[in-house]
């Protein structure tokens, strides 16, 4: 669990709808129907952090030209 900043924590509840939504889409809502805010919370949270971790370390990591950054500059 980490110490989450207001924006943090607004961002999470208004991850929630597209998280219903995409449970939904995929059959998967009711073994969650009856989870707690703060169930589903930790499973949003689980997921960003997760997300955010693999983006920073592939983001220190050398590609194909040697640099950390090789995407083209777009202008």
């Amino acid at each position: 669990m980490i110490d989450k900043t207001a924006r943090e924590a607004q961002a999470i509840r208004d991850a929630r709808t597209l998280f219903a939504e995409a449970l939904t889409d995929l059959g998967l809502m009711e073994p969650f129907f009856h989870r707690t805010a703060a169930d589903i919370d930790r499973l949003i949270e689980a997921a960003v952090t997760g997300y955010v971790d693999s983006m920073l370390a592939q983001g220190a990591r050398k590609e194909r030209t040697g640099t950390a950054h090789d995407d083209p500059i777009p202008f």
